[in-house]
């Protein structure tokens, strides 16, 4: 039984499911391998990113709730 095709959700490219591929099953093995670490000065970005990304998390809340509760006048 041949094993199913799928398509990568990254590349677009066509690869074969295979049981016990590490990585995503919706990913081929050459995008489902690990990033390499960067050098040792962007360990500071992953904070600045969490940080924005809260930012975004409350202004995205902000707007749900003026949509939600606004007043019509």
């Amino acid at each position: 039984m041949p094993f199913p095709i799928k398509v990568c959700a990254v590349c677009g490219e066509e690869f074969e499911l295979k049981p016990d591929k590490p990585g995503f099953a919706n990913r081929c093995p050459s995008c489902s391998e690990p990033e390499e670490t960067g050098p040792a000065g962007t360990v500071g970005t992953e904070a600045v990113d969490a940080r924005s990304a809260s930012e975004l998390n409350q202004a995205r809340k902000r707007a749900i709730r003026d949509m939600l509760y606004k007043k019509d006048s």
